[in-house]
């Protein structure tokens, strides 16, 4: 790999320690990265708030041709992102392209919206007073990413961050930093100035995300990952009244009601669940289908996991590769050995292959109890878990009987029964006869312990921008 040092203001900058960087696929070293410490902080710090300044006083057009550009030259490059994903990641070629074309998009739906924070003038009603509101850039932002979508995490933070005028540091997951180092170079031709974006790889997380976020010219922290993490997060945030940005935790449920056209439900629930191997928060975990048609729909599912093939990524015919790690893997076996042993019934699957790779087949799971460690936490792995229901009302309870909020899908042939079910969903997304809502003109984002404030739409954006209000007359 070229690109395997900290990127401080504009150049790349050695480290007396590094980490290695594995091929889950093979459980070879890819890389060894540098590691930064509080001190390289310190001075990506001093190099974002001095590009900001001059980046904020741009006009809302020049920021936004910067980021067309960065889409014209990731969408140029996407093999090579894909290459890289797949390398560091583990993901099926073809799901790697996926995530490389959907983090490019970022890029240009933010360069849209750069010239879109519109305000208002109004007359206030009691006083006559005018009232003027606009959005101004709200500081600098500190940027963490998970390890599950290594290059569309990040630019779903940096192109907003941008498109609002200020600078960043990004903190990539230390499993894979590569793809995040590597999109660096395009930026840079694309006219980002130096400083303005800053990655910190390190395999010391915790305190340097601790220690950027106590720099009173940080405003921003804008985190991807667990829920348990951003509660620590949140209490750091606190100390600095930082302006939290939080994409946690999900334990989706699918309700497939009894009016559903299979099809529909079978393709949808194989993208819900299969989608990025289950490594997503927004991955299919419960799925609810109506005992008329359970039978049907655990055949069906079941023979479309089985035919999945299995292997290394970078085979273009694979289409499920590796998880990332050894304790990711672990983890999802333990799940389906718990669940087997309190009832369910193993249709598919659940076994862990000999050899070299982090590999865990495409499992399905019926008649799992609700006491299964599965239903109540993220499976984060290519299992499916059914479990039935004869009333309507008892489907929407079980599916709403969790800490988590972010996303539900929901199939029903009855568009308007679809939609009553949807909205009685205490979920910031749902998918309504569809296995993938994900999209940059949308806002991602969830309700309870799921999450605070959105990403993509035009509320990613104003997530980096405050909001100033000017009383006069005239």
């Amino acid at each position: 790999m070229e690109f395997t040092n900290l990127y401080i203001n504009g150049t790349w900058v050695e480290s007396t320690d590094r980490f290695d960087v594995y091929n889950p696929a093979t459980e070879e070293i890819l890389a060894s990265v540098a590691s930064a410490e509080t001190f390289h902080a310190d001075l990506a710090l001093d190099a974002a708030q001095s590009a900001m300044a001059d980046w904020a006083a741009r006009t809302p057009r020049a920021r936004s041709e910067v980021l067309r550009k960065a889409w014209e030259l990731m969408s140029a490059q996407l093999d090579e992102f894909a290459r890289i994903i797949t390398l560091e990641n583990g993901k099926a070629r073809a799901d790697a392209m996926g995530e490389a074309t959907y983090a490019a998009e970022f890029f240009r739906w933010f360069a849209e919206e750069a010239v879109r924070a519109d305000g208002l003038i109004t007359h206030a009603p009691a006083s006559g007073a005018r009232i003027m509101v606009q959005h101004k850039p709200a500081g600098l932002a500190v940027l963490v990413t998970p390890w599950n979508y290594p290059a569309a995490m990040g630019t779903r933070k940096i192109a907003p961050a941008l498109a609002a005028g200020c600078g960043v540091i990004i903190k990539p997951a230390s499993e894979t930093p590569l793809t995040m180092l590597a999109l660096m170079p395009l930026l840079e031709e694309a006219g980002v100035p130096k400083g303005l974006v800053n990655v910190l790889p390190s395999r010391r997380t915790g305190p340097l995300v601790d220690h950027l976020m106590h720099d009173p010219r940080v405003r921003v922290i804008s985190f991807t990952g667990s829920t348990g993490v951003g509660r620590v997060l949140l209490k750091s945030a606190a100390d600095q009244v930082l302006k939290p940005a939080m994409e946690l935790g999900g334990n989706a449920p699918v309700v497939i009601l009894e009016d559903a056209d299979l099809d529909v439900a079978i393709e949808g629930t194989m993208l819900a669940k299969m989608r990025n191997l289950g490594e997503a928060c927004t991955a299919a975990n419960r799925i609810y289908v109506h005992e008329n048609i359970v039978d049907e729909f655990t055949k069906r599912l079941s023979a479309e996991m089985s035919s999945l093939k299995v292997g290394n990524g970078t085979d273009p015919t694979v289409d499920v590769g590796p998880l990332v790690n050894a304790d990711t893997r672990d983890k999802v076996a333990a799940f389906v050995a718990d669940a087997v042993a309190k009832g369910a019934k193993l249709e598919c699957g659940g076994e862990v292959p000999s050899g070299k790779g982090f590999f865990y087949p495409p499992t399905v799971l019926s008649a799992v109890p609700e006491t299964a460690d599965c239903v109540h936490d993220e499976i984060f792995g290519p299992v499916a878990a059914i479990q039935t229901f004869a009333e309507e009302q008892d489907a929407i309870t079980r599916a709403n009987n969790t800490e988590y909020g972010l996303v539900a899908y929901v199939f029903s042939s009855d568009f308007k029964r679809g939609l009553q079910v949807s909205e009685q969903l205490d979920y910031g997304m749902v998918g309504l006869n569809r296995g993938l809502v994900s999209d940059p003109a949308a806002p991602f984002g969830g309700t309870k312990q799921s999450g605070l404030g959105r990403e993509g739409g035009h509320e990613g954006m104003l997530e980096f921008m405050e909001t100033q209000y000017i009383s006069a007359e005239w």
